[in-house]
C-alpha cells in the first residue's frame, strides 16, 4: 500500500433553524452518506435568512475534503 493519497474536494450547503454549528453537522452527515472517505471540511462562507428581524435560517457553504480510492 503506498503511502500517497490523492484528494478531492467538493462544495456543499448545510442549513439549520438552530445553529451554525448544526447546519455543518448536518450537511457533512448527509453528505457522508453519498460520498466515501470524508476526511475533512473548510468553512467558506456564513450566511442566515432574516424574518421578522430574528434570524430564521443559518446557511455555511463548505468545502467537503475526500479520499479518492486507488484501484
Amino acid at each position: 500500500m503506498s503511502n500517497h493519497h490523492v484528494y478531492k474536494k467538493v462544495e456543499i450547503v448545510g442549513s439549520s433553524t438552530t445553529s451554525i454549528e448544526e447546519a455543518i453537522e448536518h450537511a457533512i452527515a448527509e453528505t457522508s452518506k453519498s460520498v466515501k472517505n470524508v476526511e475533512w471540511f473548510e468553512v467558506q462562507e456564513t450566511r442566515g435568512h432574516v424574518t421578522n428581524g430574528k434570524v430564521a435560517h443559518y446557511q455555511v457553504v463548505l468545502k467537503v475534503g475526500f479520499r479518492v480510492e486507488s484501484t
